[in-house]
């Protein structure tokens, strides 16, 4: 498997592009997200992350605060399960109150696990759909409300996945991503009155810590059938959510950028028996 490039290769933004900005992100403890925060605080954000597990984002926050030109001033963390409506509510209402409001909202909070659909139980499937949908929902609707729609200016970014040719396998987060993609091109119209803008990123294959919780086999064959021939990396990714916010996407919304070699064009990544 060919390496995906290192993650300095990716530094192509003006230092300072984001200086005054606050920018929240789910699911910030790590892989997208945390590589998405690192880059946004190096460019001068101030920068909030949120997750379930509170070691995970001490360790990330330290991580932001030493490439922020701020430090640790400009870090916010804060323990949250974004399918709770009353957690989010505190969140948004916590990074409002410490940096005064939200300009940039990175929706990357979310899981899955491989399985036949028939072997997914009505528990299962909700709960991917509750994590995914609902929870990325709740949290767009509190940083719309409690920051954006005031403030009459934001950028929203909605992680979603490959979803263009169904997601055989992962059928739950399929219906889940699909639904994430259709808000993302709802709310750019409707929130279009308050300067927000709203896109989605869709990558493939990205090497990082989620990946290696499926079968290597399962990787490896998505690999080789994507056509640029490797794995992506989560800091290709995280220049492309910082693009979408970044002043050179101010005529982007409602449209959503895949990230994948070219995977969602060619290659069937699920064996038929």
């Amino acid at each position: 498997m060919r390496e995906p490039p290192t993650a300095e290769s990716q530094h192509v933004f003006v230092p300072g592009l984001f200086a005054g900005q606050v920018a929240l992100i789910t699911g910030g403890g790590s892989g997208i997200g945390l590589a998405t925060g690192l880059e946004l605080a190096r460019l001068g954000a101030r920068v909030a992350i949120c997750g379930r597990t509170a070691d995970k984002l001490t360790a990330a926050a330290a991580e932001l605060a030493a490439a922020a030109p701020g430090g640790a001033a400009s870090v916010h963390a804060a323990v949250c399960d974004i399918r709770e409506i009353d957690d989010v509510a505190k969140l948004v209402a916590g990074v409002v109150e410490r940096f005064g409001g939200v300009d940039v909202l990175v929706n990357n909070a979310g899981g899955q696990f491989p399985a036949p659909a028939q072997h997914i139980s009505a528990n299962g499937f909700a709960a991917v759909v509750k994590n995914n949908l609902l929870g990325t929902w709740n949290v767009t609707r509190e940083v719309a409300n409690q920051a954006m729609i005031p403030q009459k200016r934001g950028r929203i970014v909605n992680i979603i996945a490959n979803i263009y040719r169904g997601f055989p396998g992962m059928v739950h987060t399929g219906a889940a991503r699909a639904g994430v993609e259709n808000m993302t091109m709802s709310l750019a119209v409707e929130w279009s009155q308050f300067g927000i803008l709203v896109n989605a990123v869709a990558p493939g294959v990205i090497i990082s810590s989620g990946t290696k919780r499926y079968p290597p086999e399962i990787v490896a064959r998505s690999v080789s059938r994507t056509p640029l021939k490797r794995a992506g990396s989560v800091d290709e990714v995280a220049a492309s959510i910082v693009f979408l916010a970044s002043p050179a996407a101010q005529f982007i919304t409602g449209t959503t950028l895949r990230i994948d070699g070219g995977q969602a064009l060619w290659g069937d990544t699920w064996e038929l028996p």
